[in-house]
Parts: C-alpha cells; sequence; structure tokens
C-alpha cells in the first residue's frame, strides 16, 4: 500500500468511526468496517436490482468516499476543500471535490445503488488513485 492509499484508506476508516454513535464497530476491524459498507462481490451484485432506487445510507456512505478524498488532500496540500454531490431518488447524480476554484474529483453515477468494488485491495487502490489524480489536477491548473 502506497503512502496516498494509505491517507486514503485512513480518512475514510476515521469518518466511518466517528459516526459510530453506539459503539456498533468498536469490535470490528477496519477492513471488516469498510468491507461491510463498500465491497459486494459478483454474487451479491447479481442480487441487487438493475433499476431501483438508493436510500439514504448508501447515499451517505457514497458521500464519505469523495469527503475521505477532500480530507486526505487537505492534509497531504493544507488547501481545504468542499464536496458538493447530488443524488436523484433512483440513483442519478454526480460527486464533486473542489479546492480553491478547481475541481479535483469528478463523478458521475447512473446507479448509484450499485456503486461498489470486488475486494478490498480495489477499494485501497481506487482510492489512491482518485487522490493521486486529484493532486496532480490540482498542481497542473493551480495559479
Amino acid at each position: 500500500m502506497n503512502e496516498l492509499e494509505k491517507l486514503f484508506i485512513e480518512t475514510l476508516t476515521s469518518q466511518i468511526r466517528a459516526l459510530d454513535q453506539f459503539g456498533t464497530w468498536a469490535k470490528k476491524s477496519d477492513e471488516e468496517v469498510l468491507s461491510d459498507k463498500y465491497i459486494k462481490t459478483k454474487e451479491q451484485l447479481k442480487n441487487v436490482p438493475i433499476i431501483a432506487d438508493i436510500d439514504e445510507m448508501q447515499i451517505k456512505d457514497i458521500r464519505l468516499i469523495f469527503q475521505s478524498i477532500a480530507l486526505a488532500f487537505e492534509l497531504k496540500l493544507g488547501i481545504m476543500c468542499s464536496v458538493v454531490m447530488e443524488m436523484s431518488h433512483e440513483g442519478f447524480g454526480r460527486a464533486v471535490v473542489l479546492a480553491e476554484k478547481i475541481v479535483i474529483t469528478n463523478k458521475f453515477f447512473k446507479d448509484a445503488h450499485r456503486y461498489s468494488f470486488r475486494t478490498y485491495d480495489d477499494l485501497i487502490k481506487e482510492g489512491g488513485k482518485m487522490l493521486k489524480d486529484a493532486i496532480e489536477i490540482y498542481e497542473t491548473h493551480k495559479k
């Protein structure tokens, strides 16, 4: 795991654990907590309908991914970020992370109720890649 992947996973885990008001996840490892929220095997995805409404908890879980990118970016570069996310009840939407006036992450959703990763390693790699890309975009376009 490289530095950016580690930073992403640490920020995501810390945000999820901060929301655990009743200690539900206290005895679970970080990998178990993240896997419960974000990992769906091909078999599990077969049970998720192609067309369905997304619930509020799924929307919050997706938002946490982008908040983690923003927080990790802030920790790495010291530049404050904002997350803007719009999602319809049908799972169509967009998540954007802004640093100053620069869009550093931009993701469109058409079936957000199916948003997941196949493995824990995929989650780590994708988070690290999004953070790396965000830093590169910022460095390219800052004044």
